[in-house]
């Protein structure tokens, strides 16, 4: 289906925004949280297999957790604007003529004139009352409306394909070299991940990118200080 827009060619991305934030937010939480994990693990001069069974551990629990979190949040979002929407169907059956008047006030308030307000607010109302005032009053529309099961599933997934990229470097790389090379594995996948989520939004690319990566590094320059910090043969 292709994006809508008021001008052919040239579609609106607002309509990515929930799916794009939870898989965003998931796969940067895979990406920094396991990886900083493995970097901790091994500056507490741990053995290979020890870091890579705290990485698969950890890629599990995240993603589960992501997507769990994700799903209640959103919920929580879901049964507001549901709330929201039974009070306000109620109040139009109950006090028509004050919401007709509270339309207009709000068309009048963005620019139109009273006569010119009262009008729209009046034809919008005949239409459908109940979706003029969701959308104007509330600022609720469909394309952006909650989805607990989208986002959750955006999250986990892309947590759980993002989280495999720190894990499968310190698999591979010789047990001297787990930190560095995984280090320099996450930032190029943050570095990508913050360029896919800002092309996928239609953004310039450079100000996302280097915010992802850096928000990244700081995490696990901080995770691998403890590490070095507590560290203990293991």
């Amino acid at each position: 289906m292709p994006d809508p827009s008021a001008h052919p060619g040239e579609p609106h991305y607002v309509t990515r925004s929930n799916w794009l934030r939870a898989a965003v937010l998931g796969a940067n939480d895979g990406i920094v949280s396991v990886s900083s994990l493995i970097v901790g693990v091994a500056a507490a001069d741990a053995g290979q297999s020890a870091v890579i069974i705290a990485g698969v551990a950890g890629l599990a629990a995240g993603a589960m957790s992501m997507a769990a979190g994700e799903y209640v949040s959103v919920s929580s979002q879901s049964d507001i604007e549901t709330a929201d929407i039974a009070r306000e169907k109620q109040a139009l059956k109950d006090f028509p003529q004050g919401e007709l008047a509270e339309l207009a006030e709000i068309y009048r308030e963005r620019g139109l004139s009273e006569e010119t307000a009262l009008v729209v607010a009046k034809e919008l109302t005949a239409h459908d009352a109940l979706g003029a005032h969701v959308r104007d009053e509330l600022g609720i529309v469909d394309e952006q409306s909650a989805n607990p099961l989208q986002a959750a599933f955006a999250s986990g997934v892309t947590f759980s394909f993002a989280a495999a990229i720190p894990l499968i470097a310190a698999w591979l790389a010789p047990a001297e070299t787990i930190i560095p090379i995984t280090l320099f594995v996450t930032v190029l996948a943050l570095a990508a991940l913050g360029a896919l989520g800002a092309k996928a939004g239609a953004a310039p690319l450079l100000r996302p990118t280097l915010r992802v990566v850096g928000w990244g590094v700081f995490a696990m320059a901080v995770t691998a200080g403890i590490g070095w910090l507590f560290g203990v043969s293991v």
